[in-house]
Order: C-alpha cells, then sequence, then structure tokens
C-alpha cells in the first residue's frame, strides 16, 4: 500500500498559516532544496484541499523552474465537494476522503499532501496518515492556524535534521496502535 504523507511548513509555535514572510520557497538552502527534490522524486501523487489547490493552479503553473516543473507535471488529486472543474493540467477532483484511501490501494509511489489545513485536519483522525514531515522554521508567529489543534494523536520518535538555513525537518508516524478514536472504514 503506498504512503500517505503530510508535509507542512510550519513556525516552531506550531502555526501553518504563513501570515508575515517566514515561509520564502525559493529559499537559498541547497541542502533544504537537495531534500525537498529527493521527497518529490519518492512521491507520483500530490492531494490538496480546494483552497491550497486554487492557491497552487493560480501561481505555480506561471512560474519557471524544479517546483513548478514538478508541480506540473505530478498527478494531483483535490478534495472538494464545491470544486466544479479542474484546469491544472494532471488534475483530479475527489469528492471526500474514500478517494484518498482508493489512492492509497492501488499501485504507485508516496501520496502527499501539503498546505490545506482543512484537509489534514479531516485526515488526522482516519489513520490514513502514514507520516507527517514537518519543515520547523526558526520562527514564533504567536497566532494563527495550528495543524494540531484539538486533536491528541501519540507519534513515534522522530527522524531529525537540520538545514544551514535553520529550518529543522521532524518526520513522525503517527503511533495508531496508542490512538484513541483512529478508526477508518471507507463506504
Amino acid at each position: 500500500m503506498r504512503r500517505l504523507i503530510v508535509t507542512e511548513n510550519i513556525t516552531v509555535d506550531g502555526i501553518i498559516s504563513p501570515l508575515g514572510d517566514w515561509f520564502d520557497p525559493g529559499a537559498d538552502d541547497e541542502e533544504l532544496a537537495a531534500v525537498n527534490a529527493r521527497n518529490g522524486a519518492d512521491a507520483d501523487a500530490l492531494v490538496l484541499g480546494r483552497v491550497t489547490y486554487e492557491e497552487f493552479a493560480g501561481f505555480w503553473p506561471h512560474q519557471e523552474g524544479e517546483i513548478s516543473a514538478y508541480l506540473d507535471q505530478v498527478s494531483k488529486y483535490v478534495v472538494s465537494t464545491g470544486l466544479e472543474q479542474a484546469d491544472w493540467q494532471n488534475t483530479t477532483i475527489l469528492r471526500d476522503l474514500d478517494g484518498i484511501a482508493a489512492l492509497k490501494r492501488q499501485p504507485g509511489r508516496d501520496i502527499t499532501v501539503t498546505g490545506s489545513t482543512t484537509l489534514v485536519r479531516s485526515l488526522i483522525p482516519t489513520g490514513l496518515v502514514d507520516l507527517f514531515r514537518l519543515f520547523v522554521h526558526p520562527v514564533v508567529q504567536g497566532h494563527g492556524v495550528r495543524l494540531f489543534d484539538e486533536v491528541a494523536l501519540p507519534l513515534s520518535k522522530p527522524t531529525v535534521t537540520g538545514f544551514p538555513s535553520g529550518v529543522v525537518l521532524l518526520e513522525y508516524a503517527p503511533r495508531l496502535e496508542h490512538a484513541p478514536r483512529l478508526e477508518y472504514a471507507p463506504r
């Protein structure tokens, strides 16, 4: 079965909404860029919520470079009950989380979810997430949307990687055997 990996840029205080200039996707950190490229090569599908999809589709197809090229070619899945049409190439609309469960059962490489706060929060209690890949930026924002708000989820011991920019990558697997209320049965 394919792995579903939630990848987020996050502040030290757990905020994932980039208010201000703490997140720069073009930041000059060659080691961080190499890890992102490797992670991209390991994944052949990208899942986004509607809001993040619309933000990405409005920006990335008009850019140049490796990130833009990857995002154009990768299979994209947007989870939305209201989006009628997805015009960005290689995009499929999924109407519910059952579509993600079905995607995990198909042959292929990793599936990445990024941004998409509402979607990620709805995925956490389902048991569908195999890995949280958190890029912790060296800033305290003090307010904003938190990734893990009002959720209890035991996590594995992290894999930790530091970068010259001050960003620290923390990778955690959910410890579902110790988690309360984490059941998901596709309809």
